[in-house]
């Protein structure tokens, strides 16, 4: 089942992410070949980093909820909001999955 986390920043949480961000790509690596998708989440002005959404494979909630509570950005305080949903697809992705951006 994909799970999807939905994950809002705290106010101010950009040198916190700054500085686990190695630390979050070594870890969400472990998971790569499950990801469906993964992103940041940004304001309306396309650029003002908020959150991330992802979505991973995960044979249960709670190895979902497991994998997110060890994830460093959650350890470390990083989210003001998580949520994690169930996903099913219903519709072919034909547009909004550009090539991914490189990293900042």
């Amino acid at each position: 089942m994909i799970y999807t986390f939905i994950l809002l920043d705290k106010a101010n949480a950009q040198d916190l992410r700054r500085n686990l961000k190695a630390d979050h790509r070594t870890y969400i690596t472990k998971v790569a070949d499950r990801i469906a998708f993964a992103g940041r989440l940004v304001g309306d002005d396309g650029r003002t980093k908020i959150g991330s959404l992802i979505a991973i494979d995960f044979p249960s909630r709670e190895a979902a909820t497991e994998w997110l509570q060890n994830e460093p950005f959650t350890r470390e305080g990083l989210y003001a909001s998580i949520q994690i949903q169930a996903f099913v697809n219903l519709w072919p992705q034909k547009a909004g999955f550009p090539p991914p951006l490189s990293s900042e």
